[in-house]
């Protein structure tokens, strides 16, 4: 399991938008599980859920992102798993940290702090 958290200076739309087209578009395996939004006034909260095959692990990975602006700046919280093979073995051959890492290379550029 892989955690990324950052602040970002984009609206929670705009960069639930670039992560997608970043790993959806952006890859070949790479897909839009589910995308919930909920918005009270000012405030957004948004959760994706993306999977992406990887070829050294021979397993999807699940990438959950939830983004969200309730305390006036939009952060970006993101959990990778899944990337693991095997019942027991929790070794995921770097997929984890590579699909977490794809949404700090996404955002990057809107990234402060």
């Amino acid at each position: 399991m892989s955690v990324r958290e950052f602040t970002v200076s984009i609206l929670p739309a705009a960069a639930m938008d670039v992560i997608e087209k970043f790993v959806v578009r952006g890859s070949i395996s790479g897909t839009l599980v589910d995308r919930y939004v909920r918005q009270l006034g000012e405030y957004e909260v948004h959760v994706l859920v993306l999977e992406k095959y990887y070829m050294r692990s021979s397993n999807r990975a699940s990438l959950t992102v939830t983004i969200d602006n309730l305390e006036g700046q939009t952060k970006v919280h993101a959990v990778a798993s899944g990337g693991s093979e095997g019942m027991f073995l929790r070794f995921d051959w770097g997929a984890g940290n590579n699909f977490a890492n794809s949404v700090e290379s996404a955002l990057g550029s809107y990234i402060v702090g």
